[in-house]
């Protein structure tokens, strides 16, 4: 499979307008949701790991440095992004748990 400057151009558009996506929804959600929002993304973050692993196992055995590199940046990132998200879910669960409260 050889890589155009068409297919480029086209991938980095899909990428844009899914960025601009992202961030026009994530914007309008109230800042109560945000929490509940990251078991979402958790799950999402967890298909593009795989999706990212798949890619760069695709592109290291063939020429397509471009893909390799492309595919170790998702890894990179959706890894921290669901690091996080166990993190403030963690974190929001603690803050159901029942306090005990000081023995006299």
């Amino acid at each position: 499979m050889e890589i155009t400057t068409d297919t480029i151009m086209l991938l980095i558009f899909v990428f844009i307008i899914a960025a601009y996506l992202g961030v026009e929804l994530i914007s309008k959600v109230p800042s109560q949701l945000h929490t509940p929002l990251m078991s979402g993304t958790n799950a999402i973050s967890g298909i593009t790991i795989v999706g990212a692993i798949a890619a760069t196992a695709i592109n290291s055995s063939g020429n397509h440095i471009l893909g390799l590199i492309i595919g170790a940046i998702a890894i990179f990132f959706a890894t921290i992004n669901v690091i996080g998200g166990y993190f403030v879910t963690d974190r929001m669960l603690a803050m159901f748990k029942k306090k005990e409260t000081p023995k006299k």
